[in-house]
């Protein structure tokens, strides 16, 4: 007898675990369709974490990183999706290493993750974002062929956004690839600071507003017109 209540007291447990498990899960499903209707973003971060401790999946897993990485909280993204390449990583998770960890300045390991959403999924944008990295971990050769890609796929309605000025703004995709063909030619040839300002005014001609091209120039023509310094 006595075994007999033990074992019922024991099944009632588990099922009343179950049914507080599955009640918590309907629960947080509720709050999260709640907060993201008020878009209450911790509200669905909360909501999000508690679902995949009790149901772990990938696909929440990679949604709450990505909440993170549109939030600015790239190190939380990244702590939660890990920032190594892994085969079987979501196209998502591609796209949140590599942003999150170019927003960190971690050009050389945002490399990596932009070249696996290049070889997936290949797009002028995801170029300009290579390139622009390249240039900053000096490989002007690897820059140089994004380049091209670029600008052999930009359409011409394309646009980029930009936030040196206090005030973002967005420029023409083409025009930004043939500013950094300048910087490219520079960082190749600094003795020929000329051969960069074409390419800044052929950037300019494009997009007459584009302020970082016109920065670029300005710098280029300050460097030009410095006395040599002595050796």
């Amino acid at each position: 007898m006595k075994k007999t209540l033990l074992a019922l007291a024991f099944f009632t447990v588990l099922a009343t675990t179950a049914q507080t498990k599955s009640d918590l899960q309907s629960h947080y499903e509720a709050f999260y369709k709640e907060m993201k209707l008020q878009g209450d973003v911790n509200g669905v971060i909360n909501a999000l974490t508690h679902l995949n401790v009790l149901s772990p999946s990938q696909q929440r897993r990679d949604t709450l990183a990505f909440v993170y990485m549109k939030n600015n909280q790239h190190l939380q993204a990244l702590n939660t999706v890990g920032i190594e390449s892994e085969a079987n990583d979501s196209d998502l998770a591609v796209q949140i290493k590599a942003v999150s960890l170019k927003a960190l300045n971690q050009p050389q390991r945002a490399i990596v993750h932009f070249e696996t959403m290049f070889k997936r999924n290949p797009s002028a944008y995801v170029a300009y974002e290579l390139a622009d990295l390249k240039i900053q971990v000096g490989d002007s050769k690897g820059a140089a062929t994004n380049i091209e890609y670029g600008l052999a796929n930009a359409k011409d309605d394309m646009k980029y956004a930009f936030y040196e000025r206090q005030q973002p703004y967005e420029a023409s995709l083409k025009a930004a690839f043939t500013h950094l063909k300048g910087l490219v030619q520079f960082n190749t040839n600094k003795e020929d600071i000329d051969a960069a300002i074409v390419y800044m005014d052929e950037a300019l001609k494009i997009d007459p507003n584009f302020n970082l091209a016109s920065l670029s120039k300005q710098a280029l023509e300050s460097r030009k017109q410095a006395p040599p310094t002595e050796e």
